[in-house]
């Protein structure tokens, strides 16, 4: 029987095999997740995670994937909890082009806590809201089983949210997902993991843009230092991205990390996701 640690328990798909059941609640719970990325999320909760610690959700918006997490924590009857990060709010664009179109009735304000509230009350005894800047707040402390990230829109909190969460993942049995790894607006992310080198390894894609990474080795102070990004240069950052396509190559996922060479390449310098245009 394959190890549920080992790589080789996520080479079948079976988050795409055999998807999930529908779910009313979970479906009522706005997102920006493709349909793979959704079942991938269930998946890792139902049938990976083996409650070794938390599960930690950054940058979660209105809950569309604490959802996805939370029906699948459920289904495996897991006892950990889920902490689910954000500031809760959405500005105009995002709300008529997220919420209203996913079933969300128009409201005024920018406050979409009461919201998120409302739509993961069936998973309250699981799920513990963390409102604020994730920076801010920072962890308690406690082992990390699944951490699963979308938001690390600007180099400099990436380093700083990096040093916050990532010593807390437990080598051999928790999982790093990264919802816009592939995503052409922030390549420190891909640099990032390059930098950690053997500390980490890729062992699933879900489209359209996630990537997880076992965690291997403890991942020190040291390490983290080695990894930081926000210093970069356009150069070293290229070069980065470079090894990743290497990487991936037989996964067929260099041309996405290709474009996120050429989108850096013709926003130099930029740091933040919202800085960066799309090349033409």
């Amino acid at each position: 029987m394959t190890d549920r640690r080992s790589p080789d328990a996520f080479a079948t798909r079976p988050w795409a095999t055999s998807p999930p059941p529908r779910d009313p609640d979970m479906d009522a719970v706005p997102t920006m997740l493709a349909q793979e990325e959704r079942d991938f999320y269930h998946w890792l909760t139902s049938s990976w995670t083996q409650d070794a610690g938390d599960v930690v959700d950054l940058g979660c918006y209105l809950g569309g994937s604490t959802a996805r997490l939370a029906a699948g924590h459920a289904a495996g009857r897991k006892m950990s909890t889920i902490h689910a990060y954000d500031r809760f709010t959405s500005d105009e664009r995002t709300k008529e082009r997220i919420l209203y179109r996913q079933g969300i009735p128009p409201f005024e304000g920018n406050d979409i806590f009461p919201i998120s509230q409302r739509l993961l009350a069936p998973w309250s005894d699981r799920v513990r809201l963390r409102r604020g800047e994730i920076e801010a707040i920072g962890w308690d402390g406690g082992p990390i089983e699944l951490l699963v990230v979308d938001a690390f829109k600007k180099a400099d909190l990436t380093d700083v949210m990096t040093d916050q969460f990532y010593p807390w993942l437990i080598p051999g049995k928790s999982l790093i997902v990264h919802q816009d790894y592939l995503h052409w607006s922030q390549p420190w992310v891909a640099a990032q993991m390059e930098l950690l080198g053997e500390a980490v390894t890729p062992v699933a894609f879900a489209r359209d843009d996630t990537v997880a990474w076992l965690v291997e080795q403890p991942l020190t102070p040291a390490k983290l230092t080695a990894a930081r990004v926000a210093a970069l240069s356009d150069a070293e950052l290229l070069d980065l991205l470079a090894q990743a396509e290497a990487r991936f190559e037989g996964w067929g996922l260099a041309p996405r990390l290709a474009l996120s060479a050429r989108a850096l390449r013709a926003n130099p310098g930029a740091r933040m996701a919202w800085q960066m245009k799309m090349p033409g």
